[in-house]
């Protein structure tokens, strides 16, 4: 038993390894690389992002890419905040407006610090009434001017009517599935992941450790791969190498999944300050290590 329980501890506090994925480079507030904006265009988007984050000190970033590499937008979108670190450390007070043409979808990923007033039902709102009827028309420059300047004005505004927009947000969503009308939830998309996970606990470690502490046999597969025996740890062999694999590909997804409702608890950015840096020595761009927890709401067209 005491066995078991260390497998565990070490299991819930080891870091997981991340899936590799070729985000591209933080360039500025605008990163097109999907080519939907003219030079005009991502110059005029530039200067209001820059001007929001210089009134708020919140970060707003837009994002174009040709490929989600086969990632659903959430999970992509999840990842790539995080690898950018959009928003300041200790506040968490950045978004991104992300649109995958290819894949015809669009999501607003929220930074953990204003998952209070930038809500799931309010990002809803913005993709589905001012961005995604633009999107079917191929109005992509359209769309996504009228997405960033609904962030903009809710994350400009005061305290107060911040609030009031959330509330009124949600209790449209509300009507709507009172209506039958569906919900537009917080998509995360169906994910395999957990069950990998799980699975890969179960017959790579708790399976052994239990075997060895019954005195139970060791069995093996055709290649060799263990999967019941006496002494064997986390991480021995290569049934031990195979589960960490496993659990690294699922642990992130639900990590994420355990990120914040779409109130977002404490912690929501209300101010201005909120302390962390912003990074970019030099006159360059760059996030401020901010970080997300799945906050936000996806479309498609």
């Amino acid at each position: 038993m005491t066995r078991i329980l260390l497998l565990f501890a070490f299991l819930f506090t080891a870091p997981a390894p991340a899936l590799a994925v070729d985000f591209p480079p933080l360039s500025g507030r605008v990163v097109d690389q999907a080519d939907l904006l003219n030079p005009q265009q991502e110059q005029e988007l530039t200067q209001r992002l820059d001007a929001l984050q210089r009134a708020t000190s919140r970060q707003l970033v837009v994002a174009t890419v040709p490929s989600l590499q086969n990632l659903t937008i959430e999970d992509y979108g999840y990842q790539l905040g995080r690898a950018w670190g959009i928003g300041q450390r200790n506040a968490n007070n950045g978004i991104i407006l992300l649109v995958a043409p290819t894949e015809r979808k669009v999501r607003i990923e929220v930074g953990y610090g204003l998952e209070g007033i930038v809500t799931d039902a309010l990002s809803s709102q913005i993709v589905n009434q001012q961005m995604l009827p633009r999107f079917r028309d191929n109005d992509y420059p359209g769309g996504i001017m009228a997405g960033a300047d609904a962030l903009i004005q809710q994350l400009q505004a005061p305290p107060e009517a911040a609030e009031q927009a959330a509330v009124a947000a949600q209790q449209a969503e509300n009507q709507r599935q009172a209506s039958g009308g569906g919900r537009h939830h917080r998509n995360r998309g169906v994910s395999i992941g957990p069950l990998i996970v799980w699975g890969g606990i179960f017959l790579f470690i708790i399976l052994p450790a239990l075997g060895a502490g019954l005195g139970g046999r060791r069995y093996r597969g055709r290649r060799g791969v263990s999967i019941w025996g006496p002494g064997q740890g986390y991480g021995q062999g290569p049934g031990g190498g195979l589960g960490w694999m496993l659990m690294g590909a699922a642990l992130s997804n639900l990590n994420r999944r355990g990120g914040g409702s779409s109130w977002g608890g404490g912690g929501s950015d209300w101010g201005g300050g909120g302390g962390g840096s912003w990074g970019g020595g030099g006159g360059g761009f760059s996030g401020g290590g901010g970080s997300f927890g799945g906050g936000g709401a996806s479309g498609g067209w």
